[in-house]
C-alpha cells in the first residue's frame, strides 16, 4: 500500500508542477485538482497475487479456443464467469492464455473429449469471459470448483481454482468454513455468486480476477 501511495503521489506532484509552470493546458470544465484526482484514480493499482491451488488429475492439453462451454440443451444451472488478468502492478497482461476445465453438473469430468474445457484469451482491456454450467460435486472433493491454468510471457504460470460462496459445505459462511475442503487453502479463491433472470430462467454469474507473478 505504501508503494502504491508513493506512485500516485509522484504522479500528482508531477501534474501539479506542470500546472504551476504552465506546461499543461486543460480544455475541460473540471478544475486542475479534480483532473489530477481523476487521472490518479484511473492509474493501474497494485494487486495481490492470486493464490495457487492444486491442478488435479484431469488436466488435458488441446482444449478448444472457445468462450462457449455450454450447449443450450445442457442440464444444470447456466453460469457465466468473467474477470481480468494482471500483474502485481495492476497492468493488464494482454498476451495471457487461460485454460479452464471443470466437471459437469453431476460432478463428472469428460476424459475422452473436451466437454467443459476451453482455452481463452483476454480482450484488449484484459478481460476474459466464458459461459458454462455450475459444476457439480466431484466425488473426491468437498467443494464445487473450476480449474485454471494461466500463462503469460515473462510471468510465472498460475495454477489455481475458482470456488463458489454458494457451496453447501460453507453453510452460508465461507469466511468461517472455507477450510472444510482440505485443498482450499485460501479464502480469496471463494467468490460470490450473483443470480439473474426470472424464476423460469435463472443464470449464475461470478467474477474472478487473476494476478500473476513476474518470472
Amino acid at each position: 500500500m505504501a508503494s502504491e501511495n508513493r506512485a500516485i503521489l509522484t504522479r500528482r506532484d508531477l501534474l501539479h508542477q506542470l500546472f504551476a509552470v504552465g506546461g499543461l493546458t486543460v480544455v475541460s470544465s473540471l478544475a486542475p485538482a479534480e483532473l489530477i484526482d481523476a487521472w490518479a484514480s484511473q492509474a493501474p493499482q497494485p494487486r495481490p497475487l492470486t493464490p495457487p491451488n492444486d491442478i488435479g488429475p484431469f488436466y488435458k492439453k488441446g482444449a478448444p479456443d472457445t468462450p462457449n462451454l455450454r450447449d443450450p440443451r445442457d442440464p444444470g444451472l447456466p453460469l457465466s464467469v468473467t474477470g481480468g488478468v494482471y500483474n502485481t502492478k495492476g497492468d493488464i497482461l494482454h498476451e495471457a492464455t487461460l485454460e479452464v476445465w471443470h466437471a459437469d453438473h453431476l460432478g463428472r469430468y469428460d476424459i475422452e473429449g473436451y466437454r467443459y474445457r476451453a482455452k481463452l484469451h483476454p480482450d484488449a482491456k484484459g478481460n476474459y469471459a466464458f459461459n458454462s454450467v455450475m459444476p457439480g460435486h466431484y466425488p473426491d472433493r468437498v467443494c464445487q470448483h473450476i480449474h485454471y491454468l494461466v500463462t503469460a510471457p515473462g510471468h510465472q504460470p498460475l495454477v489455481t481454482q475458482l470456488y463458489f460462496a454458494t457451496g453447501p459445505v460453507f453453510d452460508g459462511n465461507p469466511d468461517k468454513n472455507f477450510t472444510r475442503d482440505p485443498l482450499l487453502i485460501s479464502r480469496e479463491l471463494v467468490r460470490p455468486v450473483v443470480l439473474t433472470g426470472d424464476p423460469q430462467d435463472v443464470h449464475a454469474a461470478v467474477r474472478f480476477e487473476l494476478v500473476l507473478a513476474k518470472a
